[in-house]
C-alpha cells in the first residue's frame, strides 16, 4: 500500500527517543519538550509555543483560555476536519458554519463580511447575532490542506468587529502569507502532530502565540492547573492536555528534517501539476496572491471522484474524498450555515486526495498518475 500521506521518520527520532528511554524521561515533563516548543515558536515566528497532547486539545484549550464559553458563537469553515468543531462545543458554544470560496476552498472571505454587516451588530466591545442575541467573541479560520486565505483582509475584519481570530493552523505548518507564517495572525495559533501530517509526533499539538500570559496559562491549564511546585494544589478547573517527553523527542527529529519534507511536497506538487493537468476536467486547489502553502494533502477535483478514489484504493494507491461538510453531520445539522450555493457540498462531491507523502518516489507517482489518466 502506497500511503496517503505517510510519517517519514528517517532522521534522529529513534536517537531521541532512546535517549528518553535510557533516561526515564518519558512523560510530559523533559527537556525534549522544551526544545520542541522553542523549535516550534521559531519557525512559527511567535514568542512562545505550549506543547500539548494533540491539536484538538491545543484548540480546546485556546478557546477556554480566550473566554468563549456557554451559548457563545464562533465563526468557522463550513469545510473543514471535524476536530475544529467538536473543540467549539466542549466550551459550551456553538459554531457558525461559513461557507468556503470554490477557488481555495478556504473560507470565503466575501461571505463572510456579508454576514458580519448584515446579521450581526456590535455593541460596545463586542459582536452579536441580531437574530438570537447571542455573542460572537471569535472566529476560526482553518487553513483547510495548508493552504491560506487573504489573511490582511481576514485581520482587518476582525479588528472591524471585534473577533478574536484563533487560527486552526493544524494543517499548515510551513505554510506562509506575505513570508509571515500561519498561526502567527491570530491572537493564538494551534497545530497538529498526527500521523499523517507534515511532520509527526504519533499525536500531539501546538499552541502558540506572541502573548506570554496566554503562553503561560496555557501551560499552566494544559498540566492539571497545578500552582504549588511541592503540594498538590490545583487553582482551576485543568486538563491533562501536555505532549510527553518521547512524543516531543520523536517532534525534534521531524522539526530537524522540516526543510526537507517542505521542499519534498514542491516536487511532489510539480509532478501532479505537470502530469495531471491536462487531464480530463481535473482542476487543482486554488491559491490566493502572496500565499505559499505546505500543499500538505494533495487534492484533485473532477467529476469523476468516484472513479478516480475506487480505482486507486482498488491499486493500493491509498485515496481519501474530502471531509463531509459540517453542515451535513447530524451533530452540526441545526447549527446555523451561512451560503449562497452551498460550495462546500460542491467541492466534497468532486474532491479526492491522492498520495503524497514525504517520501513518496517519482515511481510511486508515476503509478498514481497512470491511474487516473486511465479513467478519463
Amino acid at each position: 500500500m502506497v500511503l496517503l500521506s505517510g510519517p517519514n521518520l528517517s532522521g534522529n527520532e529513534w536517537k531521541y527517543v532512546k535517549e528518553c528511554i535510557d533516561t526515564e524521561w518519558v512523560s510530559s515533563v523533559g527537556s525534549y519538550v522544551n526544545l520542541f516548543e522553542k523549535m516550534l515558536a521559531e519557525r512559527a515566528g511567535t514568542n512562545y509555543a505550549v506543547a500539548t497532547s494533540s491539536g484538538t486539545t491545543a484548540l480546546h484549550t485556546s478557546l477556554h483560555i480566550l473566554g468563549v464559553g456557554h451559548n457563545d458563537y464562533v465563526i468557522v469553515p463550513n469545510l473543514t476536519f471535524i476536530a475544529s468543531l467538536n473543540s467549539i462545543k466542549y466550551t459550551g458554544a456553538d459554531p457558525v458554519l461559513m461557507d468556503v470560496d470554490a477557488n481555495t476552498w478556504q473560507m470565503d472571505l466575501d461571505l463572510l463580511e456579508d454576514f458580519l454587516e448584515k446579521e450581526c451588530y456590535i455593541e460596545g466591545e463586542h459582536l452579536f447575532h441580531t437574530k438570537d442575541k447571542r455573542r460572537i467573541p471569535a472566529i476560526m479560520p482553518v487553513h483547510v490542506l495548508g493552504n491560506m486565505c487573504n489573511m490582511d483582509r481576514l485581520s482587518d475584519l476582525c479588528q472591524r468587529f471585534h473577533l478574536i481570530m484563533l487560527e486552526d493552523s493544524t494543517e499548515s505548518l510551513g505554510s506562509r502569507f506575505k513570508g509571515k507564517h500561519s498561526g502567527s495572525f491570530g491572537l493564538m495559533g494551534c497545530f497538529s502532530f498526527n500521523g499523517n501530517k507534515l511532520i509527526t509526533t504519533g499525536g500531539g499539538g501546538m499552541i502558540v502565540t506572541d502573548d506570554e500570559s496566554l503562553a503561560q496559562r496555557s501551560k499552566h491549564i494544559t498540566t492539571q492547573a497545578k500552582s504549588d511546585r511541592l503540594e498538590y494544589i490545583h487553582d482551576e478547573i485543568g486538563f491533562n492536555y501536555r505532549l510527553t517527553n518521547v512524543a516531543a523527542a520523536i517532534g525534534v527529529g521531524q522539526m530537524e528534517q522540516l526543510d526537507l519534507f517542505l521542499d519534498a511536497k514542491q516536487r511532489m506538487k510539480k509532478f501532479y501539476f505537470e502530469h495531471l493537468g491536462n487531464v480530463g476536467d481535473i482542476e487543482f486547489q486554488g491559491v490566493e496572491e502572496h500565499v505559499d502553502p505546505n500543499w500538505w494533502l494533495f487534492t484533485i477535483k473532477t467529476n469523476k471522484m468516484r472513479q478516480v478514489l475506487t480505482a486507486l484504493n482498488n491499486e493500493k494507491l491509498q485515496a481519501r474524498p474530502f471531509w463531509v461538510p459540517m453542515n451535513r453531520l447530524n451533530m452540526f445539522v441545526d447549527d446555523i450555515y451561512y451560503n449562497y450555493e452551498d460550495i462546500s457540498g460542491q467541492v466534497y462531491s468532486k474532491c479526492v486526495s491522492i498520495p503524497c507523502s514525504t517520501n513518496i518516489t517519482e515511481e510511486q507517482m508515476n503509478r498514481v498518475v497512470q491511474i487516473i489518466r486511465s479513467q478519463y
